[in-house]
């Protein structure tokens, strides 16, 4: 086991480490599940499903929410959903690789989780600043628990690192 690749870590840290690696490959199969569903409506009138799924559940067409729903509906045209299709791979691959990373404990995947996480704090704080709620701030406070833990293993090997370098020298 190479020190530059890999975290000196404890049973226990090894343990969360995949915790996190699985979370990390859930959001990646999630997000295929919904880019497979979005690539099923390509050639598809997506006004219309929004029309007849409003009717199916009696959603009066006119309130807020369905507007919302119709706004989107019609933003979804079919060059729209091949776009999001593209980015949601991005997604999906960079979720992938940290869980792959992670799991086998590689420092360059906790580097990769602490800013590929962080960088989603700002918009989640944004997002309970406007809608508070419970599962908002579960949201937040998770990522959040799960950015320190990454950048305290960081922290970690830089100090672990040092010290070797220290002895070495």
């Amino acid at each position: 086991m190479s020190s530059t690749t890999h975290v000196t870590s404890s049973a226990s840290e090894r343990r969360a480490m995949r915790l996190i690696a699985m979370f990390e490959g859930l959001k990646g199969c999630a997000a295929i599940l919904v880019t497979f569903g979005l690539l099923t409506l390509l050639h598809h009138d997506i006004r219309h499903l929004a029309i007849a799924l409003i009717g199916h559940f009696g959603l009066n067409p006119d309130s807020r929410y369905s507007s919302i729903f119709l706004h989107y509906a019609d933003i979804l045209n079919d060059e729209n959903r091949r776009t999001i299709a593209l980015i949601a791979a991005a997604y999906i691959t960079l979720r992938f690789a940290e869980a792959y990373g992670l799991w086998h404990n590689r420092i360059w995947a906790t580097w990769l989780g602490a800013i590929a996480g962080g960088i989603y704090i700002p918009v989640e704080i944004l997002h309970l600043w406007h809608h508070l709620n419970l599962i908002n701030a579960a949201v937040l406070l998770g990522n959040l628990l799960v950015v320190a833990y990454l950048v305290r293993q960081i922290w970690v090997e830089h100090q672990r690192r040092r010290a070797q370098s220290a002895v070495d020298a």
